[in-house]
């Protein structure tokens, strides 16, 4: 396995791409999320993608337009469709004996992906999809308050707290108000995910981290689906170790397939 950095073009821009090389005939294509460069601070999916070739598969991370070490100006995830296709385009021109390429994404990388109807991969790998409409709400499902709170009251230590004072009152009566809601306004971000995915032909995974706000969010909104696996106790950047075997296994698996 062997680690290229380089530049490929995306209308005219000087986009950063990193090709980490492997003789597999399938490849994983990383999109990043957010404001996520493919070093510094959001290393785990370099470390991602060393294991992935270490396995035989060869991977192709970038900075979309704006981010990281890219040109330009950053139009967000909803517009990033070029920025896929010409990593897409530049990782087969590098790769060329790959006849597939599975698609993965975290955070609004995963929600990039699903609007942009695959573009081209041949199956989906989705991690904790961005359907957060407010950027500033702070409290997680309301199902998911429920479970939190039932949790609790099994615990002699927290029931001991409330009588002891050690609770904030005013907190936790909010808390209770959210968590007594059966029904929210339906999340206006879910349906042109479900419209543009609806277009993609090939095989889909969901990845969830259950201690993630963003991928609860998505979960409760996107509501029950077959193809959605849980990885207990991860956060949103699979930091725990058992997370991170989880994150290979899964990622590995869609590869394989």
């Amino acid at each position: 396995m062997s680690r290229l950095h380089l530049a490929f073009h995306c209308g005219g821009l000087n986009l950063a791409g990193t090709l980490d090389n492997a003789p597999g005939t399938t490849g994983l294509l990383i999109v990043t999320g957010g404001q996520e460069p493919r070093a510094g601070a959001f290393g785990w999916q370099a470390r991602l993608a060393a294991e992935v070739a270490s396995a035989g598969f060869p991977v192709f991370r970038f900075d979309r337009r704006g981010i990281g070490d890219s040109e330009g100006e950053d139009r967000g995830y909803e517009k990033s469709r070029k920025d896929i296709a010409s990593a897409l385009q530049a990782f087969r021109a590098l790769s060329p004996q790959m006849d597939s390429v599975v698609g993965f994404g975290n955070c609004d990388g995963a929600s990039a992906l699903m609007l942009a109807e695959g573009l081209g991969c041949d199956a989906l790998v989705l991690s904790n999809p961005w359907a957060i409409e407010d950027s500033t709400a702070s409290l997680p499902p309301a199902a998911t308050v429920r479970s939190r709170y039932l949790s609790k009251l099994r615990n002699p230590g927290e029931i001991w707290r409330l009588l002891t004072g050690k609770v904030d009152l005013p907190k936790l009566a909010s808390g209770i108000r959210h968590a007594s809601g059966t029904g929210q306004q339906a999340n206006p971000l879910i349906p042109p995910l479900k419209a543009g995915l609806a277009e993609f032909s090939g095989d889909v995974r969901f990845l969830v981290a259950e201690n993630d706000r963003t991928a609860q969010v998505f979960a409760a909104d996107w509501g029950p689906d077959e193809r959605m696996a849980v990885c207990e106790n991860a956060g949103h950047a699979y930091a725990e170790p058992q997370a991170r075997e989880w994150l290979l296994a899964q990622v590995l698996l869609a590869l394989r397939s």
